[in-house]
């Protein structure tokens, strides 16, 4: 005869054996290391500067800019 094993004990095992193999499976498709945010991040914010320095400064709508002469 085998040896007495709690069912629960071993739904709960088997529930942690399926989500680690689940994470396994997530962090080698979403996963990025640290450099690769990084990199990111820094090339992100190297195109918003390059966009902040190419737009043109928009005039009032207000009519203030105009000459009324």
């Amino acid at each position: 005869m085998g040896a007495l094993v709690s069912l629960s004990r071993a739904r709960k095992a088997k529930r942690r054996a399926a989500d680690a193999a689940q994470a396994a499976a997530n962090r080698a498709a979403y996963g990025r290391t640290k450099a690769e945010k990084q990199a990111e991040r820094q090339e992100r914010a190297r195109q918003e500067a390059v966009l902040d320095g190419a737009a043109r400064e928009q005039l009032p709508d207000d009519g203030s800019a105009t000459s009324e002469a």
